[in-house]
């Protein structure tokens, strides 16, 4: 197990610091991250979680989110409706409404388990509409993506023996072949 938290910690390291070079992120803006520890032992999704593997992740996340400003929330698994792990603070400047479950390693995920125990004042949300996010072992975190989602193409690609996919979301075009999409001059309108 020590050889795999190695991993792991590097893995984890290598994407936190690509994230960070990227630019995508900005102070404030809402970061969900979905993991499945299982997977990045090796195992399959839900038969194996890991808080020691969860906690390797959730420093280098820390170090994120110190680095650039953005609220972290951690998905939780399927049986709890993917619902989600974040600050109280977080939960009121964003107008959402608390559901009432604590997460536990078989309803909720080793990684969502170890956040809720180790923010400052744990809430759980049923949904929110994130900037940007991480998915560590296909854990399926679109459904809490803003439109439109762009993934990213990191050269880390893998956390332990789970796959990382990473996207980032940006507004919407709207608008014909007459639409301009940069620096809109507002003194040349439509007539």
């Amino acid at each position: 197990m020590a050889d795999l938290i190695k991993k792991v910690e590097r893995d984890v390291e290598a994407v936190v610091t690509e994230w960070i070079d990227s630019g995508h992120l900005n102070q404030g803006e809402l970061f969900v991250v979905g993991c499945s520890t299982s997977e990045v032992a090796g195992s399959q999704i839900g038969t194996s979680g890991s808080e020691e593997i969860a906690s390797v992740i959730f420093k280098a996340l820390t170090r994120l989110k110190e680095q650039t400003g953005i609220q972290l929330i951690f998905q939780c698994c399927e049986h709890l409706n993917r619902s989600l792990v974040m600050e109280k603070e977080t939960m009121q400047q964003q107008h959402l409404d608390e559901v009432s479950v604590i997460p536990v390693r078989k309803a909720g995920g080793s990684m969502a388990t170890f956040a809720y125990k180790n923010l400052v004042e744990p809430v759980v949300v049923e949904t929110v509409q994130a900037n940007s996010g991480m998915d560590i072992g296909e854990t399926m975190i679109g459904m809490h993506l803003r439109q439109v989602a762009v993934p990213l193409r990191f050269r880390q690609r893998m956390v332990g023996d789970a796959r990382v996919t990473t996207a980032r979301t940006r507004p919407k075009l709207i608008g014909g072949k007459r639409a301009v999409y940069e620096d809109i001059d507002l003194n040349n309108r439509c007539t």
